[in-house]
């Protein structure tokens, strides 16, 4: 792992490594550190490219000024800047007293309209069956008696003329209405037993469907009066406060994401063409002299500065994180080594071998001394970065075995105890 050396003595190390070599005997009281468990990995030795290191400054992948979708009051502003939301999280929250009372009133016809479809589906109940066929039976009994009556007045009035017009008249009316209303009776009996039209049961779920929309179209308006961020990241602006009335599109907060972030820097035009795209590229940060990003090449603008004549190049990295704050910011000065030129024979070693914070990067190697095996610091220069490892240059060789994996709590000269041995294998000279 990259080690942070945070003892304010550390930097003295080669001193003490240099001041022991002259010869000032150890204290006899002084007890040797146990041997400390480590990982090691041997020192890969192939051509990389030559660089230059150039400075750009972090950008966000992901930048947003997020506004409000309705017209409405903001009475609540849920975060400050420098929060941290996640996607769809809460920004900010409008005045929804009149939409939600749009939605009681739709949701409450929408009830009505379903339970009609219903009513409809489910037919005629069985009673109303039964009430119609008295009916019908009851209109049967009227009509059959009204026409024996019109019958019997009819031959009377032939044969004696013992009533008179408007009698006969009478009863032929009575008759005509009673049979008239055994028809009516009878249909409606007959729609009873067959129960509601297709026609009306379609009509019915239409209106159902249209409150349906209209339920949902409300819903959708009052979601929106909450506004939400549509990815994680950080509120870096503010932009409405509290009391504010906000028309539809008006601003509310800015939100970056930082998960992952690109370095922009410009490249004069004669190192552009060594430059290909997915290349990996060793980017350091002077805020965070302790920490080292690779990255990768993302795009080369094929556009230059006609001033400058200097091509922007996109660095895509992947940020660090401590205690849940990013370490890369947006708008933070960086350096990335990029590749510009032909290739050379030089050193690497896994990124995680290597020990900053101090003056200088420096590795431990193993060293054996006897019948022991100890620990030996040794300052580096950084160079160019390949996939996870890192060009190193000073006083080592490819025969050399540095630690990957204990190197933060050991000292120079530390005895080592090597559980493992972890080969790396040649990589090809730009590979993304």
């Amino acid at each position: 792992m990259v080690v942070f050396c945070a003892h304010p003595l550390r930097w003295l190390l080669p001193l003490v490594i240099a001041v022991g070599a002259v010869g000032f005997p150890p204290s006899a009281s002084a007890q040797a550190p146990p041997p400390a468990r480590v990982v090691v990995s041997n020192i890969l030795k192939q051509s990389v490219s030559t660089g230059q290191t150039y400075v750009g400054t972090v950008t966000p992948i992901k930048r947003t000024t997020v506004g409000s979708a309705v017209d409405g009051r903001l009475i609540e502003m849920m975060v400050e800047e420098g929060d941290k939301v996640a996607a769809d999280g809460p920004l900010a929250q409008l005045l929804t007293d009149t939409v939600t009372l749009e939605l009681q009133a739709a949701e409450a016809e929408l009830a009505l309209r379903r339970a009609e479809l219903t009513e409809l589906e489910n037919g005629s109940r069985p009673e109303e069956i039964e009430e119609a066929r008295s009916q019908m039976l009851a209109a049967k009994a009227l009509m059959e008696f009204t026409a024996a009556r019109r019958a019997r007045n009819e031959r009377l009035y032939e044969q004696n003329a013992t009533i008179s017009v408007d009698e006969l008249q009478e009863t032929v009316a009575a008759a005509e209405g009673a049979a008239q209303n055994f028809l009516k009776t009878k249909a409606t009996y007959e729609l009873a037993v067959k129960g509601p039209r297709e026609e009306r049961i379609a009509q019915a779920l239409a209106r159902v469907n249209v409150q349906e929309s209209l339920v949902e179209q409300i819903k959708d308006r009052l979601k929106k009066h909450t506004v939400v961020s549509r990815f994680e990241g950080y509120v870096v602006d503010k932009l409405a406060e509290e009391g504010q009335w906000l028309d539809r599109g008006d601003p509310v907060a800015e939100v970056v994401a930082l998960d992952t972030v690109e370095a922009e820097v410009y490249v004069v035009e004669q190192h552009v063409p060594f430059i290909r795209h997915g290349v990996t590229v060793r980017v350091e940060a002077p805020a965070l002299p302790q920490e080292i990003f690779t990255g990768e090449v993302s795009a080369v603008v094929p556009q230059a500065n006609v001033r400058t004549r200097t091509f922007p190049v996109k660095i895509k990295i992947s940020n660090r994180f401590k205690d849940d704050q990013p370490l890369l910011l947006s708008g933070m000065y960086v350096r990335a080594r990029l590749p510009t030129g032909s290739t050379k024979q030089g050193l690497l070693v896994p990124k995680d071998a290597l020990v900053l914070g101090g003056p200088s990067p420096m590795v431990f190697v193993a060293v054996k001394k006897g019948d022991q095996t100890v620990a030996t610091a040794v300052n580096v220069q950084l160079g160019a970065a390949v996939r996870d490892l890192v060009e190193v240059m000073g006083a080592l060789s490819p025969d050399q075995w540095v630690v990957v994996e204990g190197n933060e709590r050991i000292m120079p000269g530390q005895p080592l105890e090597i559980i493992r041995r972890r080969d790396v294998p040649p990589v090809a000279v730009g590979t993304p």
